[in-house]
């Protein structure tokens, strides 16, 4: 599988709008959430914030690491966050990873790629242990998750009824 993580850049604007849009027709909210209340129109601006969610300028919680997953035409297949370290919220409901994979793509094998490539780069943030969740209804995440080395820790049971499944990978 020729993929790699990359950072989102001004000259992938034309991609990325590619990217966005088929999430929005597909009727989806798009994943990982970090990229929802980015307005793609100000594309500048938008890959301008999120270098600065790296480095904690602009963060909502902790810093945070965005990486686009591409395959060997840069054609964007998927979106990871990193968080990189976790809140008491973070920790019950989000983990150190998030992503996404644009509808046309799944079932590819590109959710367990990218989680897979998104572990190596928190490896590099100097965490041990990566805490990964997913929703009781997702089962492709499930399964990405456990590919890639996930230990089952307790549920959480959000307010609205919601139950979050984490797990532990030991990097």
């Amino acid at each position: 599988m020729d993929v790699r993580l990359v950072n989102l850049s001004v000259d992938m604007k034309e991609r990325y709008m590619n990217y966005y849009l088929e999430w929005k027709n597909a009727g989806e909210k798009m994943n990982p959430g970090i990229l929802r209340n980015m307005n793609p129109n100000r594309f500048e601006e938008m890959v301008k914030a999120l270098h600065e969610f790296e480095i904690g300028n602009g963060a909502k919680e902790v810093p945070e690491s965005v990486y686009f997953l591409v395959n060997e035409k840069d054609r964007i297949l998927g979106a990871v966050t990193i968080r990189h370290s976790l809140t008491e919220r973070i920790f019950n409901t989000e983990g150190h990873i998030g992503a996404g994979i644009r509808p046309s793509e799944r079932r590819n094998g590109y959710a367990t790629k990218i989680l897979e490539l998104a572990l190596v780069k928190l490896r590099g943030l100097g965490i041990q242990k990566a805490l990964v969740t997913c929703n009781e209804d997702n089962i492709g995440s499930e399964k990405a998750i456990i590919k890639n080395g996930g230990v089952r820790d307790n549920d959480f049971l959000e307010s609205h009824g919601n139950i979050v499944k984490r797990y532990w990978i030991t990097l």
